[in-house]
């Protein structure tokens, strides 16, 4: 039973209930709230903190490798990847435009991808070329990736015959972002409750009203769905399938040879220095089947490859020198294509979903074509 003065409160009808507090959520919240400040939203949490990918990821502000974008191209198509590359970046540009970097730590540090031994040169120099002459307009370069060989000495990696960097790449502290926006929003007037989970919708006209697990009941005229890989819990039509990442963290490691963000395996491994540590994080593509799942555990065969990549390209010059201190994962959302699912999927129900791995940088695009569609 609740309280008179709760039921007009916390439990009072919504303009518009958001089912999600990660970045996707807080950032449509945001949105929504600068285009109509009287708007009454509820951001509704299922956990203490949001809990899916925003603050289990690796914190990398990236838009893509030259690997990835090049498969990229050939799975989507020229025109669908450089959309969402586009994307990518100004939500980049987005985020560096509203939080202070100190704020955030956030870093233009460079982003470099690895290539392994048997990697053609030739084949190499002209998908640089070509996706260089292809994101000119998005990032205002002519050469947005360039080799740069001669550091794989000076960074120590091993199995490494190339090198390719994109100066427009860096880090940020994903748990600093997501803290700040909540504060935003919270500062905006958006209520956020924690600890409820949705269980189903149903419509009394034009009004939607959610149940929940707690018995809590909510009601809004119009309902976003921000929970990216578990929305098929709501819509079990969605094109959406749980996709795993695991990550690992290194002890303190004296004279860390390199600082930025790098990628291999058209993205499917990851690392960045945390400040003199190791964070490194995927191999999914070692397990594609078994990381489709929902939980958060961890697994042997991750855990093991990712430590092999440790230690035999990352640090083959450092053995013995550190240990592992932190192990975690996140869960990410996939599909038969990468670009996101914005829009109505029944009447007054929205969504905002399917970041692949990408929410960090989608987000803040995502959250305004999404709120401009709901206020529209």
């Amino acid at each position: 039973m609740i309280s008179i003065w709760e039921k007009e409160t916390f439990f009072a009808p919504q303009d518009i209930i958001i089912i999600g507090s990660g970045f996707v959520g807080l950032w449509s919240a945001f949105q929504l709230k600068r285009k109509q400040p009287l708007l009454r939203i509820t951001i509704l949490e299922r956990g203490l903190i949001p809990t899916g990918a925003s603050t289990r990821n690796a914190g990398f502000a990236c838009f893509g490798s030259l690997s990835e974008l090049v498969h990229d191209g050939h799975l989507m198509g020229t025109d669908k990847m450089l959309e969402l590359v586009a994307m990518r970046f100004k939500g980049l540009e987005r985020i560096q435009k509203f939080f202070k970097a100190e704020k955030i730590d956030f870093a233009l540090t460079g982003g470099y991808e690895l290539y392994p031994h048997g990697t053609d040169p030739e084949e190499l120099r002209a998908n640089m070329g070509y996706i260089n002459s292809l994101l000119a307009d998005i990032t205002g370069s002519k050469k947005t990736f360039r080799t740069a060989n001669d550091r794989i000495p000076e960074f120590g990696f091993g199995q490494t015959t190339q090198l390719v960097k994109n100066k427009f790449e860096g880090c940020l502290h994903s748990g600093k972002l997501l803290q700040a926006l909540l504060y935003e929003v919270q500062g905006m007037g958006v209520q956020v409750l924690n600890g409820i989970s949705v269980m189903d919708y149903s419509y009394s006209g034009n009004t939607i009203h959610l149940s929940t697990g707690q018995g809590l009941d909510f009601s809004c005229s119009q309902l976003l769905l921000c929970t990216n890989a578990f929305a098929k819990e709501l819509l079990p039509e969605a094109d959406i399938m749980p996709a795993r990442g695991q990550v690992i963290l290194t002890s303190p490691i004296d004279n860390l040879p390199f600082e930025g963000t790098f990628h291999s395996e058209e993205g499917y491994y990851y690392f960045r220095n945390l400040g003199n540590r190791v964070l490194l994080g995927g191999a999914r593509n070692r397990d594609f089947e078994g990381e489709r799942t929902h939980q958060f555990d961890t697994s042997n065969t991750i855990q093991e490859a990712l430590e092999t990549y440790l230690a035999d390209v990352i640090l083959p010059n450092h053995q013995g020198r550190y240990t592992i201190t932190d192990r975690w994962s996140g869960i990410m959302a996939m599909g038969s294509e990468k670009m996101p699912i914005i829009g109505e999927a029944a009447p007054g129900v929205y969504t905002a979903v399917r970041m692949s791995g990408m929410g960090v940088a989608l987000a803040p695009v995502v959250a305004q074509q999404v709120a401009k569609e709901m206020l529209d």
